[in-house]
């Protein structure tokens, strides 16, 4: 079974030019408002990545390992993976 979240109902006021962005952006990807504002504020704290994952970030980015492709056939493509 999974962890049990308890939520807390609770009030804040917004402007209504947020608030209404937010409703739009929500329903874009259909989710529920509370959903949505939840799922921005849990990424606000959370979203940090860990020290091995900002640096592999950072080496894709600069593509430190960056190499080809071959996408001839899959025994090709296989071949290239290995090379990476």
């Amino acid at each position: 079974m999974g962890t049990v979240i308890t939520r807390r109902q609770t009030a804040f006021r917004l402007s209504e030019t947020l608030l209404d962005e937010l409703k739009i952006r929500a329903a874009q990807c259909n989710r529920s408002l509370n959903n949505y504002v939840e799922s921005i504020l849990a990424q606000a704290l959370y979203g940090t990545p860990n020290a091995d994952t900002a640096e592999a970030i950072d080496e894709s980015r600069a593509g430190k390992y960056a190499g080809t492709l071959d996408m001839t056939d899959f025994d090709s493509f296989l071949n290239s993976i290995d090379k990476q």
